[in-house]
């Protein structure tokens, strides 16, 4: 992709209106690009589009029409969402015409170095905590994207002496060509998002994707404990600062005594930075992060390496990993009811979310998950719901989930059946979690699905669940 204001007279389609379609249209507008945004709502769904048409933009609502795709096209900027099979996309490729994400675009216009973080999970809690981080060492950060400003948004108004903080899924980086972070972090890669790439080859694929384009003046932050991140490294031209859990690195962060796989003790453990000279600095000791759960150990390593990597100094990160309390819908907690604690964890959408935030807890869980079904069996739960006191199964996958839960063995499996709205089922859940669990008890909303089956978003299916609760 060439920089923004070299399209200046060209025919660009942006697909797909919400946030980044209507910051992406905006920017190339006012950069003299002759723009059309095209959505397949209808236009009483598109209200975005009356701003734009105000500013001269042309809109078209309701489809997607036969001739919007053409040889005189020279860029189709879409919606991360909308998948390469659609045939605009379709038509685009076919005519050789550049398909990118707002992400490519935002970063040809961005002065500031950016920072991408990118994962199957802990991508929102990361993104957040590398943010606080960030301004705690006075380095001016700038959180946008899928948290925080528009991504384009931020863009035009970061300096130099910001750092752009991007939170980024597999959609985005599957559409960039350029796109080079100064400092790229791969969390961890599990099974999800199936249905939109077609198999984990073209998933993995788009992660690594991050680290495309970096040098080696940039770095790479890496799961060490992650198998598919250590394969990427032979691909990878940047430095690497690895973190992890269970093995004491050469150099990196990982935590000391280091935690054994399949084991819950409770040894005092401390986060270590170790750099290239193998000096050391005890950044905190584990028990004082202020989020619960060995998975935000985790994040909270990685965000402690990519403050590092981009200058930050590590004696000022204890203190915030100790006074962040989490984002909403991440392992949220939500009240106290006749003695059994409420949790939120409405963004686990795949299975790996669900066993990380299982093993959060030491008190029994009443685990309430289902949602959308993109072809997984769920089986990688099995071992994970051997400790769980009872389930409670909503959505597409709720037959797939009870038979999981069958085979390992839980006692307790009730099944809530479509009702008159996806809200009233989620709500009789609530109910039929809340006469399972005694005092003591924990009762989780943890998916391991997407929310699409029955809710617009992930977001939407938390404060229902928050509201049910409250509402007991």
């Amino acid at each position: 992709m060439k920089h923004p204001d070299e399209y200046r007279g060209e025919k660009v389609v942006v697909l797909g209106l919400a946030k980044s379609g209507v910051q992406v249209a905006k920017v190339l507008h006012e950069r003299g690009a002759v723009v059309t945004v095209n959505d397949k709502k209808e236009r009483d769904q598109s209200p975005e589009a009356s701003e734009l048409e105000s500013l001269g933009i042309s809109v078209i609502c309701g489809g997607h029409p036969e001739g919007l795709i053409h040889e005189g096209v020279s860029l189709m900027v879409k919606n991360p969402g909308i998948p390469y099979s659609a045939a605009p996309v379709v038509r685009a490729l076919e005519l050789g015409i550049e398909v990118v994400t707002e992400v490519e675009v935002a970063y040809r216009l961005c002065a500031a170095p950016m920072i991408g973080i990118t994962g199957s999970n802990g991508k929102t809690t990361t993104t957040t905590w590398v943010g606080r981080m960030l301004e705690a060492a006075g380095m001016k950060p700038i959180v946008a994207g899928n948290i925080g400003t528009p991504l384009c948004q931020a863009a035009q108004e970061a300096h130099e002496d910001n750092w752009m903080v991007v939170e980024l899924s597999s959609f985005q980086l599957k559409g960039t060509e350029t796109f080079r972070p100064k400092v790229g972090c791969l969390l961890n890669v599990a099974e999800t998002h199936l249905d939109y790439h077609g198999g984990m080859e073209d998933y993995v694929a788009s992660k690594a994707k991050l680290f495309a384009n970096q040098e080696p003046s940039d770095t790479a932050v890496l799961n060490w404990d992650d198998p598919v991140c250590r394969e990427l490294v032979p691909y990878i031209k940047a430095g690497i600062l690895p973190f992890s859990m269970t093995e004491e690195l050469v150099q990196g962060i990982f935590v000391r005594p280091a935690f054994v796989p399949g084991t819950d003790d409770d040894l005092k453990r401390v986060i270590v930075y170790r750099d290239y000279t193998e000096s050391e600095t005890e950044i905190a000791p584990v028990d004082s992060i202020g989020l619960p759960g060995r998975f935000n150990v985790e994040n909270a390593l990685a965000a402690c390496g990519i403050a590092i990597a981009a200058g930050a100094d590590p004696a000022v990160l204890g203190g915030v990993l100790a006074s962040f309390r989490g984002v909403e819908h991440r392992l949220e907690y939500v009240a106290d009811h006749s003695g059994a604690a409420y949790y939120n964890n409405s963004k686990a959408t795949n299975s790996k979310a669900t066993a990380m935030a299982l093993a959060s807890f030491r008190a029994p869980v009443v685990l309430i998950a289902g949602g959308l079904d993109r072809g997984s069996d769920y089986m990688e739960l099995v071992p994970v719901l051997g400790g769980v006191k009872a389930l409670v199964a909503l959505g597409q996958t709720k037959d797939k989930l009870v038979n999981v839960a069958q085979l390992a063995g839980v006692k307790s499996i009730i099944s809530v059946d479509t009702g008159e709205s996806a809200a009233a089922v989620l709500q009789e859940a609530v109910r039929e979690a809340s006469a399972l669990a005694e005092a003591g008890d924990v009762v989780l909303l943890s998916p391991a699905c997407a929310s699409w089956d029955m809710f617009t978003s992930y977001e939407e299916r938390g404060r229902i669940f928050k509201e049910a609760v409250h509402n007991l």
